[in-house]
């Protein structure tokens, strides 16, 4: 899991070069800084970056860049679900229920549950 300290101190002494970028998983924007780092501007962004990610929350930093949301001090974080991997878990019940491994009644009983828990 990336740091929001490590990731600001990145950019505050060696954000010139893109460090940051690369840390944080923004790897095109990291060429890019390595790119223009003779020009300076890297150098001035990454400045202001510094205190951009020292600023942002806790949570909202964890959504960006780790990947997870957090419920509160009552839930642990829990990973983002893509679509892609709701539609897998729908499509892999019905090849189920299509096999023969489960009736019609444990596919629809499973189906909803899934689906009301969206």
């Amino acid at each position: 899991m990336k740091n929001k300290v490590v990731a600001a101190l990145l950019a505050f002494f060696v954000g010139w070069l893109g460090v940051h970028k690369f840390y944080l998983g923004e790897n095109g924007a990291g060429i890019l800084y390595i790119l223009f780092c003779w020009t300076g501007i890297p150098g001035i962004i990454a400045f202001f970056e510094f205190f951009f990610i020292l600023l942002m929350s806790d949570e909202a930093f964890n959504a960006k860049y780790n990947n997870v949301i957090n419920y509160g001090s009552a839930y642990s974080a829990i990973p983002k679900e893509s679509s892609k991997d709701k539609t897998d878990t729908l499509m892999n019940l019905k090849k189920l229920y299509d096999s023969g491994v489960i009736t019609a009644e444990e596919y629809e009983q499973k189906r909803r549950k899934f689906l009301d828990s969206l």
